[in-house]
């Protein structure tokens, strides 16, 4: 399996594509963002057709920031884009108008507020759960004053990471021709992932509610980027596999610094071991090829089915 081609990879400096970015330099930032990529991403559950495993509900990746992509209304579309260049968020529509809201230090509340206004002068109404998921102790959005950081220069950093992990998360997922998610971003959990399935149905875990039960109902391994929270408090890559084989937790796996968190019930690789390697790109790969590979051997996936030989080309 090749790695990404090196001249593209190092257009950019190592620290400009994989950038220090410890957990505690921006975690107040982090809360906020999280909050708002959350309000936007409700607008994916309430007007994306549904697809399976909730991939309707994830943001994907642009080349300045995230987007949701074109969102059916009425007759029309739009469109809501997070710029972390620029930093402002963008709604656009088919018809072609634009409201921008800056992106700088105010509450959740403040920022709910004027998204919906912007939608509203758009002619768009829609209404979301305002309740945020997959945290503790959430407050409601409009309720939400005590979130209220946003340094542009650590998204920026984060952003960087998100676009560096991409791609060798596209490379990585090219050579599976079974069925897979898209690289994309959840914005619940706060993590950039992709997802394989083996094409057999599985028990969702008990009582995982409904995000467990629709998006967890398929055997399937997964890996990403995650920058940390609650018990790991640093950034990391993570992979797992479920329904989980037995053997797993002893499974040889690379680089050296990879290991089996017996808390999360995943593989780890801390952020800073492929930010500091020779090569990142390759300590990444080797990261997601050797976990997979274990996870479906242990599992018993027919990867002659599922994985290609070689990328077709055209003549």
């Amino acid at each position: 399996m090749p790695i990404l081609d090196r001249a593209a990879a190092e257009t950019l400096s190592r620290e400009e594509r994989w950038p220090d970015l410890p957990l505690n330099a921006w975690a107040e930032t982090r809360e906020t963002l999280h909050m708002w990529t959350q309000i936007v991403g409700k607008l994916n559950v309430e007007l994306a057709p549904f697809q399976n495993q909730l991939w309707h509900t994830a943001l994907h990746l642009s080349t300045r920031g995230l987007t949701t992509r074109p969102l059916p209304y009425g007759g029309s579309v739009f469109q809501v884009d997070f710029d972390f260049v620029d930093h402002n968020l963008a709604v656009t529509t088919g018809e072609g108008t634009r409201k921008l809201v800056p992106l700088y230090p105010r509450s959740v509340a403040h920022f709910y507020d004027e998204l919906m206004s912007c939608l509203r002068a758009l002619g768009i109404d829609v209404r979301i759960n305002t309740m945020p998921q997959e945290i503790p102790n959430p407050i409601p959005f409009e309720e939400d004053t005590i979130h209220a950081s946003y340094d542009p220069h650590a998204v920026d950093r984060w952003w960087r990471i998100l676009t560096s992990t991409s791609r060798v998360l596209w490379e990585h997922r090219a050579w599976f021709r079974g069925k897979a998610s898209p690289v994309h971003w959840f914005w619940g959990s706060f993590d950039l992932t992709v997802t394989r399935h083996n094409g057999e149905p599985a028990a969702p875990p008990p009582g995982g509610g409904y995000i467990y039960r629709v998006a967890e109902d398929e055997q399937n391994w997964a890996a990403g980027f995650w920058p940390g929270s609650g018990p790991i408090d640093y950034p990391a890559f993570y992979a797992y596999v479920y329904p989980q084989p037995d053997g797993l937790p002893e499974a040889k796996i690379a680089p050296e610094a990879a290991f089996w968190s017996a808390e999360m019930r995943e593989f780890l690789l801390p952020y800073d071991a492929v930010r500091t390697a020779d090569d990142p790109e390759a300590a990444l790969m080797d990261f997601l090829q050797s976990t997979y590979v274990a996870s479906a051997e242990l599992a018993g996936w027919d990867r002659e089915k599922l994985e290609l030989k070689e990328i077709p080309k055209p003549h």
